[in-house]
């Protein structure tokens, strides 16, 4: 049996963002997105203040997205019309600042990126395609969830099975050599 430390390296090295042009017609179960979205609540949060709320979107209201999208970028019409139909599901992020508890903003930020990297996390170990797409396009469509005063789209979450047989990911990380400096 693998110890359970290899395993999380394993499935942190192996994440990767995983666009919807490689995703099949395979839809996501509904108790999946309900473990990836259960992973991200756990993420670590300041004070406790839990800042994140989650809109999931599927079946119409991935095609009605799409045609905002193909609306959005005029020129790309074709491509955008039937792109956010290839998810299984996106997850609309939203940061929702505490009212009552006064932290810096950034300290929330950084706890929904938290939560979403939960979430791409347990895509990849559910052999889920998943990334974060924070385009102005996104965040304008939020606009019709009505969001609170406090409430801020942050972006989607696009999810879908991919042919793990002929997805290949060339990136690199630049080694700890490099990036990290040893101070004693």
């Amino acid at each position: 049996m693998q110890p359970k430390g290899a395993l999380l390296a394993d499935i942190i090295r192996n994440r990767r963002s995983i666009f919807a042009d490689y995703y099949i017609d395979k839809p996501v179960p509904k108790p999946l997105i309900e473990e990836v979205l259960t992973n991200a609540i756990w993420a670590p949060n300041y004070k406790m203040t839990q800042p994140w709320r989650f809109i999931v979107l599927q079946g119409e209201q991935l095609k009605q997205f799409g045609s905002y999208l193909a609306d959005y970028y005029k020129g790309q019409y074709e491509r955008l019309i039937n792109y956010p139909s290839r998810a299984g599901c996106i997850i609309v992020i939203i940061m929702r600042r505490s009212t009552k508890v006064v932290i810096e903003e950034w300290e929330e930020l950084a706890a929904v990126a938290c939560a979403v990297q939960n979430m791409a996390l347990t895509c990849t170990a559910y052999d889920i395609g998943g990334y974060w797409d924070s385009c102005s396009a996104c965040i304008a469509y939020a606009d019709r969830f009505e969001l609170a005063e406090n409430e801020r789209c942050l972006g989607f979450f696009y999810m879908g099975y991919y042919d793990l047989e002929t997805y290949t990911s060339n990136k690199r990380r630049t080694g700890i050599e490099k990036k990290v400096t040893w101070l004693t």
